[in-house]
């Protein structure tokens, strides 16, 4: 008999890609049109003045300026101004 228990082999435990989510450009920073702001699931951010959000809940910039955070009525929102 062995005296050691044999190690299984992963076979379908994959490894997923990581998402690379969070905020990209902070409070002050400058922004040109079509620059991602923020890469989110859900909507932990709205979208304020300047920003759309893409298909995926991604925050993006449609003019150039200065991203701007606030909060509102319990809301993180997010602007270009």
């Amino acid at each position: 008999m062995s005296t050691k228990k044999q190690g299984g082999k992963l076979v379908q435990q994959k490894r997923s890609r990581p998402k690379y989510l969070g905020v990209k450009l902070h409070d002050g920073q400058s922004v040109n049109t079509g620059s991602i702001i923020v890469k989110q699931r859900g909507t932990k951010f709205d979208a304020g003045t300047g920003v759309k959000v893409g298909r995926d809940h991604t925050l993006f910039a449609v003019k150039k300026g200065k991203v701007k955070f606030k909060e509102s009525l319990g809301k993180k929102v997010v602007s270009v101004v």
